[in-house]
């Protein structure tokens, strides 16, 4: 049995940009009584010791802080600046107040454009009492440091849309996609976990399917898989992982790892 480094991974959210159930569809997912059948905006905590970090502060971020009971974070990871990733931006000041602090936000510079242009109160030049406080911190294609955390960026497309996932550690983390060159499948290739979104079993023009995604996985050949940002279109978790290899399951929210 393998060793723990002691890092913790938590999928707050393990859903696609509707979230499962979807508004008003009466499918057999959405009706699942399965509660792993019931997703969230997908979104990841990494546990590094006393450092906790965020990736992605998607729609549901307050309520998956809370059912979470997240009473700590230090920074927060962007993969891209889609709504379903961003939006819940706004709910970190309450870190901002018990911690008295701004928070170390962490994306490329387009991606930090995107959010002054969503959030523009933040950044206003006479600021509202009370607004978010944030520290931008712009990355490229390469590794970085947070607290002591080492963040490996992992390139991939989403459609035409430049899009980062994120090693850290033995845990590999690739949401919105449908392409990750063979360099950057290098930098992930043996990671013991690695997390990658399957939005469906038909082919998208912008995201993995489930055939794509385990075309992806045997390439990087991880320990253990973990399919997230999934529709309801994947079908219910307990026929779908039945399909599966033996090292390939789907994710669900509060699921936890040990790494």
């Amino acid at each position: 049995m393998l060793e723990t480094t002691g890092m913790k991974i938590t999928f707050l959210g393990t859903g696609t940009s509707q979230g499962v159930p979807v508004i008003a569809c009466t499918c057999a997912v959405c009706l699942s009584k399965d509660p792993k059948d019931k997703r969230l905006r997908s979104s990841v905590l990494v546990e590094d010791g006393g450092n906790v970090i965020l990736i992605d502060t998607g729609p549901d971020f307050r309520q998956q802080m809370l059912r979470a009971r997240v009473d700590h974070l230090d920074a927060i990871l962007f993969t891209h600046e889609h709504r379903d990733h961003i939006a819940g931006l706004d709910d970190i000041r309450a870190y901002n107040y018990i911690q008295k602090k701004p928070m170390d936000v962490y994306g490329e510079e387009r991606v930090l454009r995107a959010l002054h242009h969503t959030f523009p109160y933040i950044f206003a030049e006479r600021k509202y009492p009370g607004i978010p406080k944030v520290n931008f911190h712009s990355i490229d294609n390469q590794s970085f440091s947070i607290g002591g955390t080492e963040i490996i960026p992992i390139r991939a497309l989403h459609y035409r849309l430049p899009v980062f996932g994120f090693r850290i550690g033995e845990f590999a983390y690739v949401t919105d996609a449908n392409f990750i060159p063979p360099e950057e499948i290098e930098k992930i290739r043996g990671v013991r976990h690695f997390a990658l979104g399957a939005l469906r079993k038909k082919e998208h023009v912008s995201h993995f399917n489930l055939e794509q995604a385990l075309g992806v996985i045997r390439e990087v050949q991880p320990g253990q898989a973990y399919l997230t940002h999934i529709s309801h279109l994947l079908g219910r978790r307990e026929d779908t992982e039945a399909e599966l290899p033996a090292n390939v399951r789907f994710s669900w929210d509060m699921q936890s790892i040990d790494i």
